[in-house]
């Protein structure tokens, strides 16, 4: 991580505003690359003041960001304030909404847990309350069930080489983002922070599982990590979660797969597929509203102690082997969706996941 530069060139935010962005959704104009960089190094170096910064992050909002300016500022944030340590292995980065949930469980915790066991490393990271919903995200679970989450990020890689999880903890490892979070606090809205910030990859890991509300969304993405010069990432597989979190909607699910040449083809840029799953073709018949909870983190950690157990046959459990089983596939441990449910009731019926979780208790 380079410290945040004071060199810029001839794009403060307010000029940007004035010249580019701040005409309103239907006339505004895009930035180039440069531009983009600038504006987001100003922004972590703090340069705006808070008026203007306000005023950039809604204009962007409004006439939405184009995947090189996206991949712009993540180059900026992954340079300048991203503190990345990698553990041995190659897990997959699962970057969820870092504003979480605040109706149904997270599950994340769980099918992390259980993906581990069967072989699949895994990483997680998020914040603490972040803005704008500032509700249960992956720390607080982990904090409920007695994992250590205010890790440095060596620490953090030395979890994951020990258990098969990890966690990163967004001030420790982002702290030029975290830095902003008064900011975002008071805009009161999303911004474009939201959306970078969950392929911060702290890990340096190959693989980045996300989610999106609408296809389009996970085509930007893509794009944005395609056109990125510094991340990593060879293959981004995403799907429509719950509650826009990287817990897969029970009923019809769509399905955003990227990977880049030569990964994809010879020759080509990169090769974006989607297709489409129905819980139910699993053996899976529920509803969305069958995994709503009273007390998000408090009933999301109970759960993943249940299931673990192997005390729970319900959608709850089948949930978490669904998505457990989905993130065996996007690192490529399975050949199908199939064969890792398998595994994952595997390891959950032989207390494989539930030794995952108390070697986390122990780290």
């Amino acid at each position: 991580m380079a410290q945040a530069t004071q060199e810029f060139g001839e794009w403060p935010l307010k000029r940007l505003l004035t010249e580019l962005v701040g005409s309103g959704p239907k006339s505004a104009d895009d930035m180039n690359r440069e531009q983009a960089r600038e504006a987001f190094g100003r922004i972590l170096a703090g340069k705006p003041d808070h008026t203007t910064l306000g005023a950039f992050w809604l204009a962007n909002r409004w006439k939405k960001n184009t995947p090189e300016e996206l991949a712009a500022f993540s180059d900026v944030m992954r340079e300048e304030s991203v503190v990345t340590a990698e553990p041995d292995c190659d897990p997959v980065d699962c970057g969820a909404n870092y504003d979480g949930k605040h109706t149904s469980a997270v599950l994340g915790v769980a099918s992390g847990v259980v993906a581990a066991a069967a072989g699949t490393p895994v990483v997680t990271h998020s914040g603490d309350r972040v803005p704008t919903q500032k509700a249960t995200a992956y720390k607080h679970v982990l904090d409920e069930l007695g994992v250590r989450t205010e890790l440095e990020p060596e620490s953090s890689a030395r979890m994951v080489d020990e258990t098969g999880f990890g966690f990163y903890y967004q001030p420790n490892f982002n702290p030029g983002i975290h830095a902003l979070y008064d900011r975002r606090d008071q805009m009161g809205v999303r911004t474009f922070v939201n959306t970078i910030e969950t392929v911060a990859n702290p890990a340096n890991a190959d693989v980045h599982l996300g989610s999106f509300y609408h296809l389009a969304f996970a085509k930007k993405m893509c794009d944005l990590v395609a056109e990125s010069e510094a991340l990593s990432y060879s293959r981004v597989l995403m799907f429509q979660g719950m509650e826009g979190y990287d817990d897969i909607r029970p009923g019809y699910t769509k399905v955003a797969d990227w990977c880049e040449a030569p990964r994809a083809s010879e020759g080509a840029s990169g090769d974006f597929d989607d297709f489409e799953i129905e819980t139910a073709e699993y053996g899976m018949d529920m509803e969305s509203e069958d995994l709503a909870v009273e007390d998000v983190t408090a009933d999301s950690a109970a759960i993943t102690e249940a299931v673990l157990a192997g005390e729970r046959d319900d959608h709850f459990a089948d949930a978490v082997a669904l998505n457990a089983a989905f993130r065996m596939f996007a690192r490529d441990d399975v050949a199908d969706l199939e064969a890792g449910l398998e595994r994952a009731r595997d390891v959950i019926a032989d207390g494989s996941g539930e030794a995952v979780l108390e070697d986390l208790r122990a780290f």
